[in-house]
């Protein structure tokens, strides 16, 4: 997931959470990128599920600026799933028909539905 950040970010961090169960399993939260304004997030997290529940569920990523003493700005993120539309349901699908089998892909962050952040 790329995208363009606001100036002088204290940090930034990437979580993500596999909907809709919300508890600690579903969640993971990137290293943190401190002091830049293009940070890069080339991370691999697991989920442990079966894969005949993957189509249920959705993967929400969202980018953060974290500013200490002030509120957090949220950058963008982007969702894969069979809500998804464009390129990002494309490689949903993909994903389910690949089991075993990693899909990278490049998204675009989007400004629009974010998940709050912790």
């Amino acid at each position: 997931v790329g995208g363009i950040w606001g100036s002088d970010p204290l940090f930034s961090v990437a979580p993500s959470w596999l909907k809709p169960d919300m508890g600690k399993k579903a969640k993971h939260k990137t290293q943190i990128k401190k002091k830049t304004l293009n940070p890069e997030f080339n991370e691999e997290f697991f989920y442990d599920i079966k894969h005949s529940d993957l189509a249920k569920k959705s993967l929400d990523i969202s980018v953060w600026d974290y500013d200490i003493g002030k509120s957090n700005d949220y950058i963008g993120g982007c969702q894969l799933g069979i809500t998804a539309k464009g390129e990002r349901l494309k490689h949903w699908y993909e994903c389910l028909k690949n089991k075993d089998k990693k899909i990278e892909r490049w998204h675009t962050l989007q400004n629009e539905n974010h998940v709050a952040s912790d």
